[in-house]
């Protein structure tokens, strides 16, 4: 029951996989739980614009782009494609509905209330809704992120010219070029996308290497494996204004460090340069709340903000912007609040780029290995081993990609586990488990495998930190 003072005993501002998970926690543990939400549908950018849309698009392009250009053919399938877009972006809806569609069925299991609409602060306790006034004795924030502007860039997604993520999944027609600005995790899912359907696709990256914040090596061998499929880069180099005529995109870029400026044309430009937390609106400094220099609420280690019955969660706080990591602070949370003990363990929040092949990482990468080390490279031991060696990997005509580990040398212990493969997302799993536990590279190395599977890469890397990989 509630507390007679309050309307609810928590209130969650946003639906998505934070948002969601928090709430339906919540209400399992006895709590009484409204959930605010101002799109028309539940599950917030994930499930509307995000993270499930995006899959539909790459999985049945890769379906196309396998049928059109891959080894179909070389294993006896021989068929002549013919790409129907409509129908494509039909199944992609179809799959939004139906889990936008599923969460609220599990808000009415759980007997959750949708308050439909913006939530504004009134005080800690208190939030205005529309016309609707109502409080709740804590107040969880997991409004999550919104799409980070580029200066001199205008977005329309309407036009369908210059568009963000969500204007990239709707193209009614297939770019004959597309640049892609920020060579991100996002700009390179849906600019793969669009490259198997077709479209010429050059993605322009300020840094000098693509996928800031993964592995070294894995960043420069996602690079190799992209140009090989077809995807141009101008590392190095920054956007400066975009300009349309009709529709057609006159792109001003210079190197990053100053130059002489060049200009490129396209028919489409997707602006990618990253997310921002959704703060505004909220009320903040109603309840005397401001956010950090990167526009992050900051929190404790049981996600209390400074401000006594408010708590955050997902993309408004520091950490990686990833669905996964919210829905752990939604459980984590909710049990706080339940006056259990909600525990994440942010070390190990394992990061995956859906493209052909996937990229997946947990962990240190070897950089962040070494600098813990105080600099020693001496201190780390790193073992890698190629998709090209692995039996499954080769028989299904899967060659790219490497699977490598980093282990600390003197207790074995592992600290990051890095995978290029076609099933990366699901490999990274096992390497996270066993994180978990403190697993040193040699428990992964005598531990059997299923033969034959991409996993058994993992095994192989693990014994390389030993240096002695059976099939290499």
């Amino acid at each position: 029951m509630a507390d007679h003072k309050y309307d609810y005993d928590v209130l969650i501002i946003g639906s998505g996989p934070g948002g969601y998970v928090a709430a339906i926690r919540a209400a399992q543990l006895g709590l009484k739980t409204a959930c605010v939400e101002g799109r028309e549908t539940l599950g917030g950018t994930c499930l509307n614009v995000g993270c499930i849309p995006s899959k539909a698009m790459l999985h049945a392009s890769e379906f196309f782009d396998v049928a059109a250009n891959g080894t179909m053919a070389s294993m006896g399938v021989e068929v002549t494609p013919k790409l129907n877009l409509d129908t494509m972006h039909a199944q992609r809806r179809d799959a939004v509905t139906s889990l936008t569609g599923g969460i609220e069925f599990l808000f009415k299991k759980n007997k959750i209330d949708w308050k439909k609409g913006f939530a504004t602060f009134q005080d800690a306790h208190t939030v205005k809704i529309g016309d609707e006034t109502v409080t709740a004795k804590d107040i969880v924030i997991a409004t999550g992120s919104s799409v980070t502007p580029l200066p001199g860039v205008e977005v329309d997604n309407d036009k369908g010219v210059v568009v963000d993520s969500t204007g990239a999944l709707e193209l009614a027609q297939v770019p004959k070029k597309m640049v892609v600005i920020g060579g991100g995790v996002i700009g390179l899912e849906l600019g793969s996308v669009w490259r198997r359907l077709g479209a010429e696709v050059v993605c322009v990256e300020f840094l000098d290497e693509i996928l800031p914040g993964l592995d070294g090596d894995i960043r420069k061998e996602s690079r190799k494996i992209f140009k090989k499929q077809g995807i141009d880069f101008k590392l190095s180099s920054k956007v400066t204004g975009v300009t349309v005529k009709g529709k057609t995109a006159t792109l001003t870029l210079e190197p990053s460090g100053g130059g002489e400026p060049e200009t490129m044309e396209a028919d489409c430009v997707l602006v990618s340069i990253g997310r921002r937390p959704n703060t505004e609106g909220l009320g903040l400094e109603a309840i005397g709340l401001e956010t950090n220099k990167r526009g992050q609420i900051e929190i404790d280690h049981e996600f209390r903000t400074v401000v006594e019955g408010v708590w955050a969660i997902g993309d408004v706080v520091p950490g990686p912007m990833l669905a996964h990591k919210a829905e752990d602070e939604g459980i984590a949370v909710a049990e706080n609040l339940a006056g259990q003990t909600g525990i994440v363990n942010h070390a190990l929040i394992p990061n995956v780029v859906y493209t052909w092949p996937e990229i997946a990482g947990v962990g240190l990468t070897t950089e962040e290995a070494i600098e813990k080390m105080g600099g020693d490279k001496s201190k780390i031991k790193v073992g890698k081993f190629p998709m090209m060696a692995n039996s499954r990997a080769k028989t299904n005509h899967e060659p790219d990609g490497l699977v490598k580990i980093i282990a600390e040398a003197e207790s074995d212990r592992v600290l990051g586990v890095w995978a290029i493969a076609s099933v990366a997302g699901t490999m990274i799993q096992q390497a996270t488990q066993a994180m978990e536990f403190g697993a040193t590279s040699e428990d992964i190395a005598y531990t059997c495998h299923a033969h034959p599977t991409h996993s058994e890469a993992i095994k192989e890397a693990a014994m390389a930190v030993q240096g002695k990989p059976i099939h290499i």
